[in-house]
């Protein structure tokens, strides 16, 4: 494969023409980077890092309650607008965003590099396990899907079982949900005495957690699914679809460089790092010139990868482990940097832990956690010893584990909300 993607400098050069393009469209008529930006002439790529803020989610937020109900950040009118979508309000207030048929048609080319990275082709008959809300979930993927060619199965409004029962029935191949959710759906397989090996389900493409990038994580999901492929990507609601599982390296995600500006920042001071260094990405929306960010802070703490050119051939940026957290996720618990994504894979280790909670205390000037973890199975009279000790060995700290009763514990058909927080 290498060879048959463009190289760094054609990469950066359709970076800097397409943003050319979005910024001479974007400032006379949009009246929120209108005021942040007095012109549209970039003569680089350095040169718009340079000249041009960033964006946070606090300011879009912020021009959303002074300009109900969408915000000044729309370049058309809103006539020309059709489709609405909402963040879930988990961190903050709920974003809205609306798209114009232009923008939309580019997040769907967005989605369809990601199914084609993924190897799915006409010949598939993929299910989509959520309900069409207005959270953008995977509506994108869905009419990617169907541009494809593919049988397109629609579970919005069903139990698992009944799921599961459609996965089999209608003979899916590929299945579009959470990592928590694929889990979900194997316990209750397993519940119902529902054979995974009689499912024809060769991939699952994952996103919204972390989940899909952490090796214990995906290695269980494989041995759940009989085999099936575990295939991240990522996006937001801000931005569309971003990235996609390298091919060839599992466990790293490539930007869609080709559709998105991207940069790795110190959360702290806002500077560039150096790659193999974690920072913040932030975004820069190419083709979504209806509602564009940038120089978005995504939230999102990454790694790049220190080889200009992947196994598979592609000079778009890698992401090493993909999303390692969000920035607000992190716990310091007694000077220790605590990860969800960290805590998850020593926990999926066990082999024995049906879902999890992790209970985080900050009343007191030192941040406290415990953990409930429910068993799988009755074998588990070591389990809490075997994951204290786990737990003390990657943190150098006692962190108590608890465990409770089957069914105790709260399942999820989106992204999980396995960290509760008290103060």
């Amino acid at each position: 494969m290498a060879g048959t993607f463009p190289n760094r400098l054609a990469i950066e050069s359709s970076q800097l023409a397409q943003l050319r393009t979005l910024l001479q469209k974007v400032l006379p008529a949009n009246k929120f980077y209108g005021r942040r930006l007095a012109s549209a002439e970039i003569s680089s790529l350095e040169d718009f890092r340079s000249r041009v803020p960033f964006t946070t989610k606090a300011e879009l937020v912020a021009d959303q309650r002074e300009h109900p109900p969408f915000g000044t950040n729309l370049t058309f009118p809103i006539n020309r607008y059709t489709r609405f979508h909402q963040t879930s309000g988990t961190e903050s207030a709920p974003l809205r965003w609306i798209d114009d048929p232009e923008s939309w048609k580019w997040m769907i080319g967005n989605w369809r590099r990601v199914f084609e990275a993924a190897g799915v082709t006409n010949k598939d008959r993929v299910l989509f396990a959520f309900s069409f809300g207005p959270f953008i979930g995977f509506w994108l993927a869905f009419e990617a899907a169907t541009e494809l060619g593919c049988l397109c199965l629609p579970a919005g409004g069903l139990s698992s079982s009944a799921r599961l029962r459609q996965i089999i029935d209608c003979e899916a191949t590929v299945v579009c949900c959470t990592p928590t959710y694929a889990l979900r759906l194997a316990e209750v397989a397993k519940q119902e005495n529902l054979d995974l090996g009689a499912a024809k389900v060769r991939l699952l493409i994952v996103a919204g957690e972390a989940g899909g990038s952490v090796p214990t994580t995906r290695q269980h999901l494989q041995h759940l699914w009989k085999g099936a492929r575990v295939f991240d990507h990522h996006g937001m609601t801000e931005v569309g679809p971003v990235t996609f599982e390298c091919p060839s390296m599992p466990g790293r995600l490539h930007v869609i460089e080709e559709s998105y500006l991207a940069e790795i920042v110190d959360p702290a001071n806002g500077r560039a790092v150096a790659a193999a260094n974690t920072g913040e990405l932030v975004l820069t929306t190419l083709g979504r010139v209806g509602s564009p960010v940038l120089r978005y802070r995504t939230g999102d703490l990454v790694k790049a990868s220190t080889s200009p050119v992947c196994a598979c051939g592609r000079s778009d940026l890698a992401l090493e482990g993909g999303i390692l957290s969000r920035i607000d996720d992190m716990v310091v618990v007694r000077g220790v940097n605590i990860y969800p994504s960290a805590v998850d894979e020593i926990i999926r280790q066990a082999g024995r832990v049906a879902e999890y909670r992790v209970h985080v205390d900050t009343s007191r000037a030192l941040a406290e956690l415990r953990i409930e973890v429910e068993p799988s199975s009755s074998n588990s009279a070591d389990l809490k010893d075997f994951l204290e000790k786990a737990l003390n060995r990657a943190f150098s700290m006692r962190i108590p584990v608890e465990c409770v009763s089957p069914g105790t514990l709260p399942r999820f058909d989106l992204k999980a909300r396995r960290w509760v927080r008290s103060a």
